[in-house]
């Protein structure tokens, strides 16, 4: 009985090692920031050239085959205000540029009625080339481009972090909160070597959408307003 015992016991543990048991239940927490494995050097215009460089040379990437161009970023790199969108669409997939279409109309007079622009914000989204029919990024998707947006954030180093939309909260916040309960507050994050202010609200395609929400990304903009006075950002044109 005794032997029969031990050989079972011999057996559990040679599984458990093939399958890596103490991978599986490590009770370290997984760092969703962790380093990426690419180190830019540089001033501020080099490291974002080497950045946009390597997303170019990104291998085996569906949404660079069926893309036209790469959406890396807009506005002011120098600016301490950072916004995240989604994804391109086809207008941004056409100039190759974030929020050029009728969203980025939507956007521009939002930044405006802060007294903010496109000179005075930096603009990028999650995913840096256009998902086909301007479907969500999938889960796999946002995976492998998240080391590139972290390591944009980390370039740009913004004080104020704003994400517009479900997908850029969920990709740096997480899962846990849905964009209705999540916006309108502040969460002081560190992503990768940055620390930083970062607010959610609505897309501006959303807000085409629901028009009757504008009235809460009203209140969400007032608050990134409020948050500049209290930062002493000092607006660049």
């Amino acid at each position: 009985m005794t032997k029969k015992i031990n050989s079972k016991l011999t057996k559990l543990a040679k599984y458990y090692s093939l399958i890596n048991y103490n991978l599986i239940y490590d009770s370290n927490a997984i760092n969703r920031y962790k380093k990426d494995g690419f180190k830019l050097t540089g001033n501020k215009t080099e490291q974002l050239q080497k950045l946009k460089n390597s997303i170019k040379n990104i291998k085996n990437c569906n949404l660079k085959k069926s893309a036209t161009n790469l959406v890396f970023s807009d506005g002011n790199s120098s600016s301490k205000i950072m916004l995240i969108g989604e994804g391109p669409g086809a207008n941004e997939d056409k100039e190759g540029l974030p929020f050029v279409g009728r969203a980025g109309q939507l956007l521009d007079k939002m930044l405006l009625s802060i007294k903010l622009d496109r000179k005075s914000v930096y603009i990028t989204n999650v995913v840096n080339y256009r998902p086909p029919e301007n479907r969500k990024p999938t889960d796999k998707e946002i995976a492998r481009y998240l080391p590139f947006l972290t390591k944009h954030i980390e370039i740009i180093n913004p004080k104020i972090l704003v994400l517009l939309g479900s997908t850029a909260l969920n990709t740096i916040i997480g899962n846990e909160v849905v964009i209705s309960k999540a916006r309108g507050k502040w969460v002081e994050k560190k992503i990768g070597n940055c620390s930083t202010h970062v607010i959610a609200s609505f897309h501006p395609a959303f807000l085409m959408r629901q028009p009757d929400q504008k009235k809460m990304s009203w209140i969400d903009l007032k608050m990134v307003r409020q948050k500049i006075k209290e930062l002493k950002i000092k607006i660049e044109k």
